[in-house]
This record gives structure tokens, sequence and C-alpha cells, in this order.
């Protein structure tokens, strides 16, 4: 029995979640349709162009972490055998 329990104990979280989901519901949907609202109301343009500074550019995304250390390392060979 308590095989059992340790074998499924890991498990309760991700069928919790599956229940809540076929039941029509999930958790949170509230908070992140709030969230969403509150940051495409700062990216409106209620100040069009005058509120903003003459060459002000917008910041640039850079790619980062595991993508980019894949990226820069695949094109390099496996060491030569000694």
């Amino acid at each position: 029995m308590t095989e059992l329990v340790t074998f499924l104990l890991p498990a309760l979280p991700l069928l919790a979640l599956l229940l809540t989901l076929l039941f029509g519901r999930y958790i949170g949907c509230e908070a992140i349709v709030r969230l969403s609202e509150r940051i495409a109301a700062l990216g409106s343009p209620r100040l069009g162009t005058a509120g903003r500074r003459p060459g002000h550019r917008p910041p640039v995304l850079v790619r980062g972490g595991g993508l980019l250390l894949a990226l820069s390392l695949s094109g390099r060979a496996p060491p030569a055998a000694a």
C-alpha cells in the first residue's frame, strides 16, 4: 500500500490540474486576464507621440540562455581522441 501511495504522490498535482481542465475551469484564469488587460493598458498610446522623447528607441530583446549557447556550440567538432 505504501509503495502505491509513494508512486502516486508526485502525480497528484498533475491529476488535480487535469480534472480542473476537464471540468472547464483553469486555475488562475481570472488573474491572467486581469494581468493581460493591465499590460495592454500600459502599452496603449494614450499620450500619442507628444509624450515620447525624440530619438527614443524601444528596448531590443536579445535571445539568451540555453538556445544561444547551443547555437554557438553547434558548429564545433568534438574533441580529438588522445
